[in-house]
């Protein structure tokens, strides 16, 4: 039904109901309430559920929530100008500009200025020959492993990728960050030998680990007195493919882990993934967003953390071996 027969087809719901509370009047008292109650269901039923489901879409759209396909049962524009407001901003923000949109913010993450890929690994090479020259070996190592890692992050074209793919760049960055903190620094990779290969098959959104690892080294351990160890979870169920990224360093108080938790369910999907507060809230909102807009919003991450003892994410992901299986598949053509 077009919004203007949706429109008209309520006034006259309306215009009924008047009518039905004006002739209601004119009955004797206990008939009269009777009617009056009748009036005020049908007009609950009618007119006001639908008004209100309208508002309710439009605050949710409004906060970041993308909406998909036909309007939705009961859906009533407030006003025509109202529904041709929402029409214009369905062409505007498009889920897919969504996902555009964070899957290039994880990219800047990774290196902040945009700089030509094959200038960068011909610098690279050339840092790492004169360091091979001049026997400066773990100089060339880490020029190496600097760009193995770029090469994944940017060049890369694939939207998603195999576990085994994004624990290679995670051990990548990790053994970049050993030649600062050297022994202090320790990473661990647990997964059952059983669900070794399938969990390793499975797909997820390119630079989904990595983002969360660094978190974890920058917020957790770094300013840990002492040795801080890293620790990958990788568990598989029917449905679910489960990575639990932990640290053992400074942890979170009660009232920082409820404001980023919160902004992964209260905030939807912001368009950036939500503001730096110096907890990591941006890295990690940009991974929560990229989850949702591909797997749907049951998917995505989750804090715990204690003050003192450290701090776990956990990601929520569909247990998926293949492309296919997605649910915003278009997604991944952009």
């Amino acid at each position: 039904m077009s919004f203007s027969r949706k429109f008209k087809y309520l006034s006259s719901r309306a215009a009924a109901l008047s009518a039905a509370l004006g002739a209601a009047a004119l009955l004797p008292r206990p008939a009269s309430y009777a009617c009056l109650a009748a009036a005020a269901a049908a007009g609950w039923f009618w007119i006001a559920r639908k008004y209100l489901r309208s508002e309710k879409s439009l605050k949710q759209y409004l906060e970041g929530y993308p909406i998909l396909g036909e309007d939705p049962p009961g859906y009533a524009a407030v006003s025509p100008s109202a529904e041709m407001a929402l029409d214009k901003l369905r062409d505007v923000l498009s889920p897919s500009q969504l996902f555009d949109i964070n899957k290039r913010q994880a990219q800047y993450l990774a290196l902040q200025n945009q700089i030509n890929p094959h200038f960068l690994y011909n610098t690279l090479e050339s840092i790492r020959s004169e360091a091979m020259t001049a026997g400066l070996g773990s100089v060339a190592d880490m020029t190496e492993l600097l760009a193995t890692f770029f090469r994944y992050t940017i060049t890369k074209a694939e939207s998603l990728v195999s576990v085994e793919e994004e624990l290679l760049n995670c051990e990548t960055y990790f053994n970049i960050q050993q030649y600062r903190f050297g022994n202090r620094l320790r990473m661990n990779v647990e997964c059952a030998a059983e669900d070794r290969a399938e969990i390793f098959r499975c797909r997820l959104p390119k630079l989904t680990m990595q983002p969360i690892l660094e978190n974890s080294i920058i917020h957790g351990t770094e300013l840990k007195i002492g040795a801080g160890n890293l620790t990958i979870n990788l568990e598989r169920t029917e449905r679910r493919l489960l990575i639990r990224i932990s640290d053992d360093g400074l942890g979170m108080d009660e009232e920082t882990l409820a404001g980023i938790n919160a902004r992964f369910y209260d905030g939807a999907l912001s368009i950036a993934g939500g503001g730096g507060d110096g907890t990591g809230g941006l890295a990690l909102a940009n991974v929560n967003n990229r989850i949702r807009l591909l797997f749907g919003d049951e998917y995505g991450l989750h804090v715990y953390s204690i003050p003192g003892a450290g701090t776990d994410v956990e990601i929520s992901l569909p247990s998926i071996s293949s492309d296919r299986e997605i649910q915003n598949r278009e997604l991944l053509k952009i």
